[in-house]
Order: structure tokens, then sequence, then C-alpha cells
């Protein structure tokens, strides 16, 4: 493996099955992911997880914080505090409730799974220190969803902080893929206060690490990753600081990254518009020989 980029083995065979049509792709369910930052004395690091090698799906690749959406992530009682729904709305390019639905997953996510929390007690407060039994005792009934994240805020008197989040990038799993997901990546400063744990149970580590440190890592096969994560890596290095990445958020292109597969001079071409690095050529045969 010349660098780090996941590629599971069963693409080829199925990259063939939708170029023959003879694989019809399921549809992508919405999800969300946060680039959590903080500022250290030389610049920005990024909050990454490692799935557990005995994940079905990326297993042992680096990833951000982040998950689908919980069908009652678009509750109307939530609390709310930031741009408005509709606001949202226009930026995601969806629907207020779905947009809803994207930033609550958001937030959610990066609590269940890193133990920190983008909400305060009013609109221009944040919580402090999470890390408390209580806190944990909500976090699991979050994880697994005895409770809305709608009752939780209510239950404990506090409003999300849309604000302290900015959209970065979305991606759409490639049609080939068993398991599609449509996510919107977002970025955010660490609250002053909190920090960051393992605690999720489908990663075996995480890691504070400089996005540059990060994708030299992957260069060198040492580090792995899915297209996205490098590809949201790179695009942190030019920013000194976490806020330089926070205000250079709304200025972002949020059209939808899609794999694409063609067949070119016998063989399957697999590209990411935009993202050369990550294009494939797939043999038209699969390994037997036998026609596909």
């Amino acid at each position: 493996m010349a660098n780090g980029q996941w590629y599971p083995p069963e693409w080829p065979d199925r990259i063939r099955a939708l170029a023959a049509g003879t694989l019809t792709p399921v549809t992508p369910r919405r999800a969300a992911t946060v680039m959590l930052l903080k500022d250290t004395g030389t610049g920005p690091a990024v909050h990454m997880l490692r799935r557990r090698a005995s994940m079905a799906f990326a297993g042992g690749a680096y990833a951000y914080p982040g998950g689908g959406v919980d069908p009652r992530d678009d509750d109307r009682r939530i609390r709310w505090a930031g741009p408005s729904r509709a606001w949202w709305a226009d930026r995601l390019g969806v629907d207020e409730a779905a947009a809803q639905a994207i930033v609550c997953a958001a937030v959610r996510e990066t609590y269940e799974e890193a133990g920190v929390l983008l909400a305060g007690p009013t609109p221009d407060s944040v919580a402090g220190d999470t890390t408390g039994d209580d806190w944990e005792a909500d976090r699991a009934a979050l994880v697994a969803r005895e409770t809305s994240f709608a009752e939780f805020l209510d239950r404990r008197g506090l409003v999300l902080r849309s604000d302290l989040l900015g959209a970065w990038t979305r991606w759409i799993t490639p049609e080939f893929e068993p398991r599609r997901y449509d996510t919107w990546f977002f970025v955010a400063a660490l609250p002053e206060g909190q920090r960051t744990r393992n605690a999720s149970t489908e990663a075996d580590r995480t890691v504070w690490i400089a996005p540059g440190r990060a994708a030299a890592a992957y260069d060198r096969g040492e580090l792995l990753m899915m297209p996205p994560t490098i590809a949201t890596l790179r695009q942190l290095l030019p920013y000194a600081t976490a806020a330089d990445v926070l205000a250079a958020a709304p200025q972002r292109d949020l059209t939808p990254v899609l794999a694409t597969a063609r067949l070119v001079d016998g063989e399957v071409v697999l590209s990411w518009p935009g993202h050369d690095e990550f294009t494939k050529h797939v043999p038209t045969l699969p390994t037997g020989g036998a026609p596909a």
C-alpha cells in the first residue's frame, strides 16, 4: 500500500456489478461528523479516533466523531441557539427539519463519541466539565437511544449552540457501497473547560494530532483513512488557529463529493471529483479471469 487509503477488498466486484447494471444503489442515510479543533503552540490540532480493527466498516481507520441522524433529531422541541433553522437549511441545502436533524446529529455524536458537548445553559455560554458519573449516565442513555437529544437538553436546561459549528464539506458514500451515508462535515473548537475522551465503543484509540502530521503519516502508509478524512485534513493545513478555520467555514463549498465509476479502455476507473489522488483503476475482469 503506497499510502494509508482504506480500500475494501469487495469494492472491485461491486464496482463491476454497478457498471454492468446488476447492482441497485441503496439510498444514503443522512449523517454528520465533526472535526474538533484546539490550538497548540504550533497551530491547531484535530481530535481523531481509530476505529476498532473488528469493525466491519473501515476497521483500523482513523476518523472523526460522527454518525447517522437519529429520527428524533428533528424534534421541534429542541432548545436552540445561534443561526436559525432557516439559515442552516439554506447553508446545508435541505429543508428546515432536515437542517435541525443534521446539526443536532453533529452535536449529539460529538458528545456521544468524544464526551464534548456544544451546548450551554444560555445562548452565550457553554457547559463546563462533562466527565462526572451523572453526565456519563446521560451520555450512555443517548448512545442506547433510551432518550432523545431534545429530552436530554430539556432535562439539563441546556440549549444547543449551533453557532459553535461551521459547515465545512459534504461527502456521499459511493453508489456501490452496501452502507451509504450522505455526510456533512463540520468544524468546531473544543469549548473551554471541556476535554475529550474515548467514549466510543467503536474506537480503540483517540489522539489530538496536527493535520500536517496526520497527513504525512497517511502518505507514509502509517495511518489508515478513508478519502473524506484525509481530504479534509489536507484542507485544514493553511490555517494557523482554530478560529481561522471557523472563520473560513461560511465560504466553504458544500456541493456533495460523490465517487463515480466509469468504463475506460477495458477497465473501471473510480474517481472522486476534485480529488485526483483517490483515483483507482479496476480491471473489468475479476481475479479469476471470468467475465464480471
